[in-house]
């Protein structure tokens, strides 16, 4: 009998045993998940709901217990499923992790950005760095994330709103240039629309300090063998050598803020 190198590729089915409604749209979801030393923040599972399947950036990394999290916001029919129908006792299958997380290990102080749903690629960042801060936003007051969650936590968390319902009014890179403007940081990382990723890179430029940048790409596989998520010019899958790119890896990417690839690879531009 012939093996397939891909046999373990498979999903492992899991009892969903918490859920937290965060927002009106976004809900995040916990299971039982064995927690290895290569499980990192940044990172995704593929999400099967034994009809459909899709990426997921992981939200929850619990080390101690066992336990991971994603974290869904309702934009289509995955999601809203997902949002309605699925709830503690019902079951999901996970395999992963898939990709490159960030790597913080060197940088003594960090600054985190996360835009929208974005936050939860940053979330997990808590449970295992101290040197943290943390820029929180969304749209308005009611679809910030995580609030308990960071409030709970040790890290300095500036919320952010463009309406300004809460914290800062305004967009989450015009807050990131203020800080940088009075704050000297070692890495600034970032989780979110790609206009604001590219915002953020173009300030790591302009402020001279490095950048990691969770990116989003249309996925099918997950373990680049399809292509779909590949990235003119370098040629990087998202799924292997991202989410997280460093900025040298984004300098060389021409369609970085630019322009992105449906599910038919045709460019749809920002």
């Amino acid at each position: 009998m012939i093996n397939n190198v891909y046999d373990d590729e498979v999903p492992e089915v899991v009892t969903i045993k918490e859920t937290i409604i965060e927002t009106p749209t976004v809900k995040t979801f916990i299971f039982p998940y064995k927690i290895t030393e290569d499980i990192h923040p940044g990172q995704f599972v593929m999400v099967w709901d034994f009809n459909n399947e899709k990426p997921m950036t992981i939200s929850v990394i619990d080390k101690q217990n066992n336990l991971m999290g994603i974290t869904v916001r309702k934009a289509g029919p995955f999601t809203n499923n997902l949002y309605d129908n699925v709830d503690v006792g019902d079951k999901l299958g996970i395999r992963g992790p898939y990709g490159h997380g960030y790597n913080l290990k060197k940088y003594e102080k960090i600054l985190a950005i996360g835009g929208g749903s974005g936050i939860a690629s940053l979330a997990p960042l808590t449970s295992f760095y101290d040197n943290v801060e943390l820029i929180s936003a969304a749209s308005t007051e009611e679809e910030l994330v995580f609030v308990e969650r960071f409030r709970n936590s040790n890290i300095k968390v500036h919320e952010c709103t463009d309406d300004g319902t809460k914290g800062f009014k305004g967009f989450s890179t015009q807050l990131t240039e203020q800080l940088l403007k009075t704050s000297h940081y070692d890495i600034i990382v970032g989780c979110g629309p790609e206009i604001m990723s590219y915002k953020l890179y173009e300030l790591s430029i302009k402020y001279n300090t490095d950048c990691q940048l969770a990116l989003d790409r249309y996925m099918k596989c997950g373990i680049g063998i399809c292509g779909q998520c590949c990235m003119d010019d370098a040629g990087y899958r998202v799924c292997v050598e991202g989410p997280v790119f460093d900025k040298e890896q984004l300098k060389q990417l021409s369609e970085f803020g630019k322009y992105r690839r449906d599910a038919s690879g045709s460019i749809v531009k920002y």
